[in-house]
């Protein structure tokens, strides 16, 4: 057994709720669509839920504008619903972890439009404002992660706001105490009702520049990150000026001061800086956020190598912090798809899974993910998301990772008796969640199996990491807690692998785990094509 706290080591599914359960018939997923199918996320065996935004919003970025806090979008529900939504989750031993979305609002908020009204009335200071240059352009070079200007002109100031997302996602004015109380204060309402735990949205863009310097350019070669392709104007720049402002390691402290009066709640933030790794490992300790994860193992690089590097680099940079492992969410094609091609192997999602929850650190599992979804194809004239519409057809946007969840094969997967928001693909209706419940060594089955198993290996939930140094196509690493030490192997392609690894003598195959099983013996290891291997020594 260990002291650690619950979310050390813990496994968070993350539910997109306009997409997981609509109880209305009116096509979006709702918090008492959650709250019908909780049991189900129980019986996975993961620890908490992290819900995506259900506030009250005009969802031009479908729930990340915020118009109120402390409010449910009546699309979702209402209070009472999420209160309920609390206590089921608990009575099933599961976590609730909510986002909030603190660097910017809508620009239908109250705050906003107060603030747009004039240059001197109470909240004139509460958002980014600029006068524009001389010949009347932007004040500086910034651009929005969704393309384009970083700046809106607003005529009623005669000023330009910022806005590093959409145009209605207007930044706020971290610089202002008072906006940073009154985010606290934000905060602190939901922690009354009961949460366990935040996941803070882009958490490092709450500051800007003072001096609103300009962002230098960025070489053509070094153009990558975050999925962006060399077609987004955003990829064009180093991002020093307009998000991860030192100012912000003294918020943060501010913020876990707030959450540490509230017994065994955690902070995870979402994190993409210039270097990723080393904000993750600043921004993560006993003064500042529990935990972090950025966006290193959710692009499209599918390799030992990339694992092995980035889990290498993490762990140098990061002393006092703990990270958190994604490799699917609702911005980024699924990882099936993404890291499988066009036909993945039926077991390679286990697979996936399995090495990703082995690896040092918490994780969070998307919706759909333990079924093995592949990328659904949205036309462009059923898109929904505003950054597939701009990038078409280079980029197709978010919404094929969006749809709703196949419950059974007809009848919209069983997500709605009426017309769904975003079409339930026949690929994913043929990996409904009925299905693979009747279904021995489906998907669904190896990651229950692979959950359980983990659950009995304390040195794969809080144990220290070391790399074994192996090549391509396999990552090795062992795991060490209190004496007990886990080998892990996995071959990251489709040909049976053969390897000599020295101390295997030291270890025994542990077995059970769900994954398509290799063999150990004394001179080494034998994976079969996308296998695992875990022993114990």
């Amino acid at each position: 057994m260990s002291t650690a706290p619950w979310w050390r080591g813990a496994v968070i599914y993350q539910i997109y709720p306009r997409s997981f359960q609509d109880s209305n018939g009116d096509g979006i997923g709702d918090l008492p669509g959650i709250i019908q199918r909780l049991d189900y996320v129980a019986s996975l065996g993961v620890d908490a839920i992290w819900i995506s935004p259900f506030f009250r919003s005009p969802m031009a970025d479908f729930g990340y504008d915020i118009a109120d806090y402390r409010d449910v979008d009546p699309m979702f529900g209402t209070l009472a619903d999420f209160d309920l939504l609390i206590a089921t989750a608990h009575r099933l031993g599961l976590k609730v972890i909510i986002d909030q979305v603190l660097s910017h609002t809508s620009i239908e908020h109250a705050w906003f439009k107060e603030s747009r009204s004039s240059r001197d009335n109470p909240k004139a200071d509460w958002y980014v404002w600029a006068d524009p240059s001389p010949d009347g352009t932007p004040p500086n070079n910034w651009l929005s992660l969704f393309g384009g200007g970083a700046w809106q002109w607003e005529p009623r100031r005669e000023q330009y706001f910022l806005h590093n997302f959409l145009a209605s996602q207007p930044d706020l004015n971290f610089h202002n105490p008072d906006v940073q109380q009154a985010t606290l204060d934000n905060v602190r309402f939901w922690l009354d009702r009961g949460v366990d735990g935040l996941r803070l949205d882009a958490i490092n863009f709450c500051f800007h520049d003072r001096q609103l310097r300009n962002n230098p350019a960025k070489p053509a070669e070094l153009r990558t990150g975050r999925g962006f392709s060399p077609d987004n104007p955003y990829a064009y720049q180093y991002h020093w000026y307009n998000n991860t402002q030192p100012e912000n390691l003294e918020f943060l402290q501010r913020l876990r001061a707030l959450m540490d009066e509230y017994p065994e709640v955690a902070a995870l933030g979402e994190i993409s800086s210039e270097d990723s790794l080393a904000t993750m490992a600043e921004y993560t300790g006993p003064e500042r956020l529990h935990m972090g994860y950025s966006f290193e193992l959710l692009t499209p690089d599918f390799s030992a190598a990339h694992v092995a590097t980035t889990v290498r680099e993490l762990e140098a940079k990061m002393s006092a912090g703990w990270p958190c492992w994604s490799i699917s969410n609702h911005d980024v094609q699924r990882v099936a798809t993404r890291w499988g091609g066009a036909n993945p192997p039926p077991h390679l999602a286990a697979t996936l899974s399995a090495m990703v929850c082995s690896l040092r650190g918490s994780v969070c599992v998307y919706q759909g993910e333990e079924l093995g979804l592949p990328e659904a194809e949205i036309p462009f004239e059923l898109l929904q998301d505003p950054y597939g519409i701009a990038f078409w057809p280079n980029f197709k946007g978010r919404d094929g990772c969006r749809t709703p969840m196949p419950w059974q094969a007809l009848d919209q997967g069983g997500f709605t008796a009426g017309h769904p928001w975003l079409p339930v693909p026949d690929c994913h209706l043929r990996l409904n969640v009925q299905a693979q419940e009747a279904e021995a060594g489906s998907a669904l089955q190896r990651f229950r199996q692979f959950l359980r198993f983990r659950r009995e290996q304390p040195a794969l939930r809080w144990g220290t990491v070391q790399l074994i140094e192996i090549a391509d196509p396999v990552l090795a690493f062992v795991r060490e807690h209190a004496g007990q030490r886990v080998l892990a192997a996995f071959n990251f392609s489709a040909q049976p692998q053969r390897l000599s690894l020295p101390g295997c003598a030291d270890f025994v195959s542990l077995h059970g785990h769900g994954l398509v099983e290799g063999r150990l013996d004394q001179g080494g290891i034998e994976l079969p094509g996308f296998g695992g291997l875990f022993a114990r020594g």
